[in-house]
């Protein structure tokens, strides 16, 4: 099978095709890796509030070299941008936005996601488990969009019928965005709604383990 990256949207693209879809006045969740790189990427035309679990409201893009201030971080230890009219606090409190049903949207990194909306993200054999705030984030948010390379670096489907890593939460994915396109999980099977540039279907499903159905206003 090819490399995750060799075929379909870049990190920083696939990123940008997520942001397109954050609407104006949103309260978002960006998770470790992927997910963070949206921040930057949100036209301009469009107010969105990011959220970051280590206790930050009004999270910013990723700072260019002269911008880094060292006291400030996003949940994945990075350095960050904070917007004007930003609020940092403790992690009680940005805890209770998460579990008060206080966020539109969490866009989250994935290992693999099932066509019910299953969600693996926090552990995989051999490696030290390291859930953080996922399993707060699928239940209390309103949405959860993962961004994710379609297929890991062997090359093994990540869109699964069924995940066989850890769970992170049962039937909570609302949409996916890989490296090859956007999806929806269906039940039985993922509903492309989207296919990024040089991409089509058939590529898709001989790289996903679940059935695949193009949406009848998607992109072929």
């Amino acid at each position: 099978m090819s490399e995750p990256d060799a075929l379909g949207w870049s990190r920083e693209e696939l990123a940008t095709r997520a942001a397109l879809d954050v609407p104006d006045g949103a309260y978002v969740n960006v998770g470790i890796g992927i997910p963070m790189l949206i921040a930057s990427h949100i036209p301009e035309d469009r107010e969105v509030w990011f959220h970051t679990e280590n206790g930050v409201l009004g999270l910013g893009g990723v700072p260019e070299a002269d911008e880094v201030d060292l006291d400030m971080q996003n949940a994945g230890k990075e350095y960050a941008k904070i917007v004007v009219g930003a609020a940092a606090f403790d992690s009680a409190l940005s805890f209770a936005i998460v579990r008060g049903g206080h966020l539109d949207i969490a866009v989250l990194g994935g290992m693999q996601v099932a066509s019910m909306g299953d969600l693996a993200n926090w552990s995989v054999p051999g490696r030290t488990p390291g859930v953080g705030g996922a399993m707060d984030l699928v239940t209390g948010s309103k949405q959860v969009w993962v961004l994710m390379e379609h297929t890991d670096r062997a090359g093994t489907p990540k869109l699964m019928r069924h995940c066989t890593l850890p769970i992170t939460g049962t039937r909570c994915v609302t949409r996916v965005y890989t490296t090859l396109g956007v999806f929806q999980p269906a039940g039985s099977h993922f509903e492309c709604l989207d296919l990024a540039p040089g991409v089509d279907i058939e590529t898709v499903r001989a790289l996903t383990d679940a059935e695949v159905t193009l949406a009848r206003d998607s992109r072929e």
